[in-house]
């Protein structure tokens, strides 16, 4: 058995269709592809549905708007705060090393859900009011670290823009040109 002997199996292989060959080789002229249109040219635009409106304009718009502004933050309720001992000091990172919060993006606000009966100093960069009020019942005190990092727009537009104060006005008016005085 040599290299030239080798062949394909039967059947695996087929023979290209010859379009465009005239008349006789069964795919002249039209070459298969009808009568004029965008199929017979080319191709149609994406999502084009044959003129019935297309699925990207039946469907709704998107609403509402994203909050360049917003701030991301990690939320702890005040009940969950009950597995520490009674006066423990609270930071982010006793919350991260006991698994309370996972991360911590822009802070940690401490939100009122929960019994709390420990006296506790809990320090976070936000509080609910009904979180600050449950942990000064219990005897306990809430630190306020300050809020996370602000977006840089945020910084640029809080400061007033200082405008120069106008030089108080001569008793005479001056000289409008073509009068004269007299």
């Amino acid at each position: 058995m040599d290299i030239c002997d080798l062949s394909p199996a039967p059947g695996s292989r087929k023979k290209r269709k010859r379009i465009g060959r005239g008349i006789s080789a069964g795919q002249g002229k039209t070459c298969g592809r009808g009568h004029k249109g965008d199929k017979a040219r080319g191709s149609s635009k994406l999502g084009f549905e044959g003129g019935q409106t297309p699925l990207h304009r039946r469907l709704p718009r998107k609403r509402g708007f994203n909050n360049i502004f917003r701030r991301e933050m990690a939320e702890v309720n005040v009940g969950l705060l009950e597995v520490f001992e009674t006066g423990a000091d609270i930071t982010i990172e006793v919350l991260l090393q006991k698994h309370i919060v996972k991360k911590v993006p822009n802070g940690v606000k401490i939100l009122g859900e929960g019994r709390l009966t420990k006296k506790l100093t809990v320090n976070a960069h936000a509080f609910s009011k009904t979180a600050i009020a449950k942990i000064e019942a219990a005897g306990g005190k809430a630190v306020y670290l300050g809020a996370g990092p602000k977006p840089e727009r945020a910084q640029a537009s809080s400061a007033a823009p200082v405008m120069p104060v106008a030089e108080e006005a001569s008793s005479e008016a001056p000289a409008v040109d073509g009068e004269q005085e007299s």
